[in-house]
């Protein structure tokens, strides 16, 4: 397959799309990621947290650096994507250690053609992930990407599906590591309860997050494939902050089980500032600890410190003490 592509015209269903190189995830990838984030994920930041609630003399791999990998590991099926539209049914099977390594495949699962904007022709291409990893699948989900077209779109009228469900919890609870959450602070935070994060933070190295995960996807490198005129920041990037200030909110996390779905409703762009709105919706018990589903949104903040509109929807299920 070209590098320059494949364009919306060149997808079949259910093609498998040649897989990008696996990585092996190494404890500098950790430091990167969190220099990019500023994610304060406790079992991930420090080794004595990791064991003391999992028994483990091993390293812990930041759930959304793992998520990070394998998006990026689909991008082989999206470098002419115009945007990401959402992902849904995302499972984290397992929490993954420093030292495995990850690889991807992505399948299509449907398309459906867009209308053009103006003289540019797109498609909707509906996409099945799974990551495995030495010990097995690590995460299993869905994403759809709108793909620039050579010409005229094909014909493609699949029924794709919009963002999923809650899952429930009795499902989402099976994915929980046998870990005791004790010595993790526990946060009281009442259902219906929504909390904006003080602090505000801003995108930068958005290309360095592309690159570091294998993203190929031209608009992310390339301001002239753009159709702002300057690079449009991943939208996993964006989802990295939120889950940041998540860690700021509630740092009792021990890691991420699933996303109902991640949709992003507008652009971002480097040096972008936003503020992060979470809203507790659900809580469960599971053994060692808890499940909370969240609502999180990110708005952009203009010069004079005005919120603006939202850009990403993100809504996690976490299992926290």
């Amino acid at each position: 397959m070209s590098n320059d592509g494949p364009y919306y015209d060149d997808f079949e269903q259910g093609m498998t799309i040649p897989p990008l190189p696996p990585a092996t995830v190494t404890e500098a990838d950790n430091i990167t990621y969190r220099m990019i984030t500023g994610d304060q994920h406790l079992p991930t930041s420090d080794r004595r947290a990791y064991k003391e609630v999992s028994g483990s003399d091993g390293a812990l791999v930041n759930p959304a650096l793992v998520m990070q990998y394998s998006i990026g590991q689909t991008t082989n099926a999206t470098r002419r994507a115009v945007a990401n539209l959402y992902y849904r049914s995302v499972r984290i099977l397992r929490h993954v250690e420093v030292g495995e390594t990850l690889e991807t495949t992505a399948t299509v699962l449907g398309l459906a053609d867009s209308r053009p904007k103006g003289d540019q022709h797109r498609g909707k291409v509906w996409l099945g992930i799974e990551t495995i990893g030495d010990n097995g699948p690590v995460a299993r989900y869905e994403r759809c990407a709108l793909v620039a077209s050579r010409g005229p779109a094909p014909g493609h009228a699949a029924d794709i599906p919009g963002p999923s469900d809650p899952a429930p919890f009795d499902e989402v609870g099976q994915l929980a590591p046998n870990w005791d959450l004790a010595s993790l602070p526990s946060t009281d935070w009442p259902v219906g309860e929504s909390r904006t994060d003080a602090m505000c933070d801003h995108v930068d190295l958005a290309p360095s997050l592309a690159r570091m995960t294998f993203n190929q996807a031209f608009v992310h490198r390339d301001a002239t494939a753009s159709i702002y005129g300057k690079r449009l920041v991943y939208g996993g990037h964006v989802q990295g902050l939120a889950q940041s200030s998540l860690s700021r909110m509630l740092p009792g996390i021990a890691t991420v089980l699933s996303w109902d779905g991640c949709d992003h409703i507008g652009p971002a762009f480097e040096g972008d500032l936003l503020e992060f709105r979470h809203e507790l919706t659900e809580v469960g018990s599971v053994e060692g600890g808890r499940l909370m589903r969240f609502e999180i949104r990110a708005a952009t903040v203009g010069d004079d410190g005005e919120v603006g509109k939202d850009i990403l929807v993100w809504t996690p299920v976490v299992f926290s003490a």
